[in-house]
Protein backbone atom coordinates (compact mmCIF):
# COMPACT_ATOMS: atom_id res chain seq x y z
CA UNK A 1 0.00 0.00 0.00
CA UNK A 2 1.23 3.59 -0.79
CA UNK A 3 -0.53 6.33 1.08
CA UNK A 4 -0.98 9.28 -1.14
CA UNK A 5 1.89 11.02 -0.14
CA UNK A 6 3.77 8.69 -1.28
CA UNK A 7 5.56 6.77 1.80
CA UNK A 8 5.34 2.98 1.16
CA UNK A 9 2.80 1.26 4.07
CA UNK A 10 2.60 -1.93 5.49
CA UNK A 11 -1.37 -2.64 4.72
CA UNK A 12 -1.93 -4.98 7.52
CA UNK A 13 -0.38 -2.83 9.76
CA UNK A 14 -2.81 0.52 8.77
CA UNK A 15 -5.77 -2.05 8.44
CA UNK A 16 -5.08 -3.07 12.05
CA UNK A 17 -4.49 0.64 13.60
CA UNK A 18 -7.72 1.69 11.36
CA UNK A 19 -9.87 -0.95 13.01
CA UNK A 20 -8.53 -0.94 16.43
CA UNK A 21 -8.84 2.92 16.24
CA UNK A 22 -12.39 2.61 14.71
CA UNK A 23 -13.44 0.36 17.22
CA UNK A 24 -12.32 2.84 20.22
CA UNK A 25 -14.83 5.64 18.58
CA UNK A 26 -17.64 3.50 18.25
CA UNK A 27 -16.95 2.29 21.70
CA UNK A 28 -17.31 5.97 22.74
CA UNK A 29 -20.61 6.38 20.32
CA UNK A 30 -19.16 7.43 16.67
CA UNK A 31 -21.43 5.26 13.80
CA UNK A 32 -18.98 2.49 12.77
CA UNK A 33 -18.74 3.42 8.76
CA UNK A 34 -17.54 6.85 10.08
CA UNK A 35 -15.04 5.47 12.66
CA UNK A 36 -13.57 3.37 9.85
CA UNK A 37 -13.46 6.04 7.45
CA UNK A 38 -11.78 8.65 10.24
CA UNK A 39 -9.59 6.29 11.18
CA UNK A 40 -8.15 5.71 7.50
CA UNK A 41 -8.16 9.34 6.90
CA UNK A 42 -6.11 10.26 10.35
CA UNK A 43 -3.49 7.04 8.90
CA UNK A 44 -3.02 8.63 5.95
CA UNK A 45 0.29 10.73 5.56
CA UNK A 46 -1.07 13.52 3.56
CA UNK A 47 -4.27 13.28 5.53
CA UNK A 48 -6.86 13.21 2.40
CA UNK A 49 -8.26 10.41 0.32
CA UNK A 50 -10.80 9.77 -2.32
CA UNK A 51 -13.81 7.48 -2.06
CA UNK A 52 -12.21 5.27 -3.97
CA UNK A 53 -8.88 5.11 -2.33
CA UNK A 54 -11.11 5.27 1.12
CA UNK A 55 -13.65 2.05 -0.74
CA UNK A 56 -10.39 0.00 -2.13
CA UNK A 57 -8.64 0.26 1.75
CA UNK A 58 -11.60 -0.01 3.80
CA UNK A 59 -13.65 -2.80 0.95
CA UNK A 60 -16.29 -0.87 1.54
CA UNK A 61 -19.11 0.45 -1.25
CA UNK A 62 -19.16 4.38 -2.60
CA UNK A 63 -21.94 4.83 -1.13
CA UNK A 64 -21.10 3.51 2.61
CA UNK A 65 -18.15 6.03 1.83
CA UNK A 66 -20.52 8.65 1.28
CA UNK A 67 -22.90 8.24 3.86
CA UNK A 68 -19.93 8.13 6.40
CA UNK A 69 -18.18 11.45 5.06
CA UNK A 70 -21.59 13.16 5.28
CA UNK A 71 -21.83 12.05 9.26
CA UNK A 72 -17.79 13.12 9.40
CA UNK A 73 -18.72 16.87 7.77
CA UNK A 74 -21.75 17.26 9.98
CA UNK A 75 -19.90 16.98 13.01
CA UNK A 76 -16.88 19.08 11.58
CA UNK A 77 -14.15 15.50 11.84
CA UNK A 78 -13.79 16.08 7.94
CA UNK A 79 -14.09 18.36 5.01
CA UNK A 80 -14.38 17.66 1.35
CA UNK A 81 -12.09 19.38 -1.23
CA UNK A 82 -12.53 19.19 -5.45
CA UNK A 83 -9.34 17.91 -7.05
CA UNK A 84 -8.12 20.64 -9.41
CA UNK A 85 -9.91 20.42 -12.77
CA UNK A 86 -11.90 17.54 -11.89
CA UNK A 87 -15.15 16.55 -10.35
CA UNK A 88 -13.59 13.99 -8.06
CA UNK A 89 -13.44 14.79 -4.23
CA UNK A 90 -10.86 14.19 -2.18
CA UNK A 91 -11.82 13.97 2.02
CA UNK A 92 -9.22 15.57 4.47
CA UNK A 93 -8.64 15.36 8.07
CA UNK A 94 -7.03 18.14 9.43
CA UNK A 95 -4.37 18.13 12.28
CA UNK A 96 -6.34 20.78 14.16
CA UNK A 97 -9.77 18.94 13.51
CA UNK A 98 -10.34 17.71 17.23
CA UNK A 99 -10.13 21.55 17.90
CA UNK A 100 -12.46 22.27 15.22
CA UNK A 101 -15.08 19.84 16.38
CA UNK A 102 -14.69 20.62 19.96
CA UNK A 103 -15.26 24.18 19.32
CA UNK A 104 -18.01 23.58 17.00
CA UNK A 105 -19.77 21.80 19.84
CA UNK A 106 -19.79 25.41 21.70
CA UNK A 107 -23.08 26.26 19.48
CA UNK A 108 -25.03 23.04 20.24
CA UNK A 109 -24.37 22.97 23.63
CA UNK A 110 -25.72 26.72 23.94
CA UNK A 111 -28.63 25.33 21.62
CA UNK A 112 -29.00 22.41 24.90
CA UNK A 113 -28.78 24.66 27.65
CA UNK A 114 -31.46 27.26 25.95
CA UNK A 115 -33.84 24.65 25.69
CA UNK A 116 -33.39 23.34 29.34
CA UNK A 117 -33.64 26.89 30.74
CA UNK A 118 -37.39 26.79 28.73
CA UNK A 119 -37.49 23.03 30.30
CA UNK A 120 -37.04 24.48 33.50
CA UNK A 121 -39.64 27.12 33.43
CA UNK A 122 -41.93 24.69 31.77
CA UNK A 123 -42.17 22.06 34.08
CA UNK A 124 -41.04 24.36 37.04
CA UNK A 125 -38.31 24.36 39.31
CA UNK A 126 -39.42 22.80 42.11
CA UNK A 127 -40.26 19.54 40.54
CA UNK A 128 -37.97 16.62 40.70
CA UNK A 129 -37.75 17.37 36.38
CA UNK A 130 -37.50 20.84 36.88
CA UNK A 131 -34.16 20.11 39.25
CA UNK A 132 -32.85 17.50 37.33
CA UNK A 133 -32.98 19.95 33.97
CA UNK A 134 -31.43 23.04 36.56
CA UNK A 135 -28.83 20.22 37.55
CA UNK A 136 -28.15 19.55 33.56
CA UNK A 137 -28.30 23.62 32.79
CA UNK A 138 -25.71 23.75 35.34
CA UNK A 139 -23.01 21.09 34.13
CA UNK A 140 -23.39 22.19 30.32
CA UNK A 141 -22.85 25.83 31.88
CA UNK A 142 -19.88 24.63 33.69
CA UNK A 143 -18.70 22.77 30.46
CA UNK A 144 -18.79 25.51 28.41
CA UNK A 145 -16.52 27.84 30.57
CA UNK A 146 -14.20 25.00 31.13
CA UNK A 147 -14.18 24.24 27.32
CA UNK A 148 -12.91 27.82 26.57
CA UNK A 149 -10.57 27.83 29.53
CA UNK A 150 -9.15 24.36 28.18
CA UNK A 151 -8.84 25.48 24.48
CA UNK A 152 -7.29 28.02 25.00
CA UNK A 153 -4.86 26.17 27.20
CA UNK A 154 -4.65 23.68 24.27
CA UNK A 155 -3.07 26.24 21.64
CA UNK A 156 -0.40 27.26 24.01
CA UNK A 157 0.48 23.93 24.59
CA UNK A 158 0.38 23.20 20.95
CA UNK A 159 2.63 25.71 20.24
CA UNK A 160 5.06 24.52 22.57
CA UNK A 161 5.01 21.33 21.21
CA UNK A 162 4.68 21.91 17.06
CA UNK A 163 5.55 25.69 16.68
CA UNK A 164 2.98 28.21 15.98
CA UNK A 165 0.53 27.37 13.84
Amino acid sequence: MTDTAGAARDPDTVSRFVEHFAAQLVEAGMPRMPARVFAALLASDSGTLTSAELGEQLKISPAAVSGAVRYLAQVHLVSREREPGSRRERYRVRNDQWYEALTNREAIIKRWEDALREGVVSLGPDTPAGGRLTETLAFFEFLEGELETLMDRWRVRRDELFGPG
